[in-house]
This record gives structure tokens, C-alpha cells and sequence, in this order.
């Protein structure tokens, strides 16, 4: 059975003190781990992924951004992610500095964290193994990377562009 292919974008929100903004996840995929939030493109309409993070943003945290307000610092491909899809991600930093936090929503709580916070929260095993890493190291740069999902096995991972700041 062929599996189906979800595209979409994660936000990496920052406040004035550094402090990355993430969701602690209240339903699948990834339910009670803290990541990005973001959403799925609307395919259907052909929504490129900048209109998507866009309006993510909107959506999600109650902050209206232009394509000009992010930085695509990677893509992302996984093959099979618990054996339920295939996903295709764009990475985003919006520049704009976060005010606030932002108040829950239907698919979870927010909260702010510093990097080294991060160690201790219970994140989704790619963004632990390599997309974190790969996001600090080229934060203000572009990176696209391809993880290949193991169910019982660790992830293969392929750094297929690296360009760090």
C-alpha cells in the first residue's frame, strides 16, 4: 500500500530574549511532545509554502506576517514517518521577535524555551536525532535534508545541502 505524501511548514517563533516558541501537542501526530507549530499546505488550492506559513501564523499564534517576514532556513523529506505518510517540510524562522505568548489552541499550548531547555522536553525523534542540530547550525543559512524512517531501527539521515551563516 502506497503511503500518502503531506507537505507542510513548521514556524521557528522567537521572542526578544531568544526563547524559541513551541506547541506541546494535544493531538496527533506527535501527541504531548513540544514542536514548531505550523501546519499542512492546502494543496488543493495550490497554497505555495509561504502563503501556508503565513497563514499558519495567523491561525496558529494570532500574528499576521508577509512572505518577507521568514527565512526558509531547510526542507526536510521523510520516507514513511511511523509508517503513516511521507512528508515534505519547509522549515521557517519568522524575523519578527514574539511580543507575547500566544494562548492555546485546539491543537495545543504554547510555551517559550531557551536552546538548552530543549535537552530536557520530549521532542519527536527526527527533531532530537537531526533536525534541531541541523536548524541552530544553519539558522540565518539553508539546509535540505532526507531522513528515511525506521520503525524498529534508527532513522537514516542524508545532509543533501548545507549552507550554515
Amino acid at each position: 500500500m502506497a503511503l500518502p505524501y503531506k507537505i507542510s511548514t513548521l514556524l521557528y517563533c522567537f521572542n526578544e530574549q531568544d526563547e524559541v516558541l513551541l506547541l506541546e501537542r494535544a493531538q496527533e501526530p506527535n501527541l504531548g511532545q513540544w514542536s514548531p507549530c505550523g501546519g499542512k499546505l492546502d494543496t488543493a488550492s495550490g497554497e505555495s509554502p509561504y502563503a501556508c506559513a503565513c497563514r499558519e501564523a495567523f491561525e496558529e499564534i494570532g500574528v499576521v506576517i508577509k512572505p518577507r517576514d521568514l527565512h526558509l532556513t531547510g526542507i526536510v523529506s521523510e520516507y514513511g514517518y511511523q509508517n503513516q505518510a511521507h512528508w515534505l517540510m519547509f522549515l521557517f524562522e519568522v524575523k519578527r521577535k514574539l511580543k507575547r505568548l500566544p494562548p492555546p489552541i485546539r491543537e495545543g499550548r504554547f510555551a517559550f524555551f531557551q536552546r538548552k531547555a530543549l535537552r530536557k522536553l520530549a521532542l519527536p525523534q527526527t527533531d532530537r536525532e537531526r533536525i534541531w542540530p541541523w536548524f541552530w547550525r544553519h539558522r540565518g543559512g539553508f539546509f535540505a535534508a532526507h531522513c528515511r524512517s525506521q520503525p524498529n531501527g534508527p532513522n537514516e539521515w542524508v545532509l543533501e545541502e548545507s549552507n550554515p551563516m
